[in-house]
């Protein structure tokens, strides 16, 4: 797998330049007296507002264990256990897609959501196609952004 860097300058070329839409991912020294763990976390802006969130969003309340749970049901222990690697792979599968297909691809192992955020920001995905989006889904998050382009695009 490529630098992070790398994979974020990839997909900013696919990305509407109309919205302010940053993706970012960092790790986080935690430090204890029983040792030291990196805690990764991958995290959406919109207009400098929060969309999407890993781990945050997929913190499993049923538990006082530091536990997450993707869309998929699946259970891990954070932060020895994460998805950061897999969602790498689903933005570098998505930027991979072929332009032609990637309105109608259903990325199977997208267990967060994450796809329809980033065809709703994709520059590739015209008004038409965004409208149909904004019928067809719920995520919230890529409701936002279909509403930023939408709206910026009357402008």
């Amino acid at each position: 797998m490529r630098r992070w860097s790398s994979l974020q300058r990839e997909l900013y070329k696919i990305i509407d330049d109309k919205i302010n839409f940053q993706i970012h991912l960092s790790k986080y020294r935690m430090q204890s007296r029983y040792g030291s763990a990196d805690l990764p976390r991958y995290w959406i802006t919109l207009n400098g507002e929060i969309i999407f969130d890993y781990p945050k969003q997929f913190v499993d309340s049923d538990t006082d264990w530091s536990f997450i749970r993707n869309l998929n049901g699946d259970k891990k222990y954070y932060p020895y256990q994460t998805d950061i690697s897999n969602i790498s792979i689903l933005i570098r599968d998505y930027i991979d897609t072929p332009k032609d297909l990637i309105f109608s691809k259903h990325f199977e192992n997208d267990y967060w959501g994450l796809a329809n955020i980033l065809k709703a920001a994709d520059r590739r995905i015209g008004r038409r196609r965004l409208e149909l989006l904004k019928r067809k889904i719920s995520n919230t998050a890529a409701l936002k952004v279909i509403e930023c382009r939408l709206y910026n695009s009357l402008l």
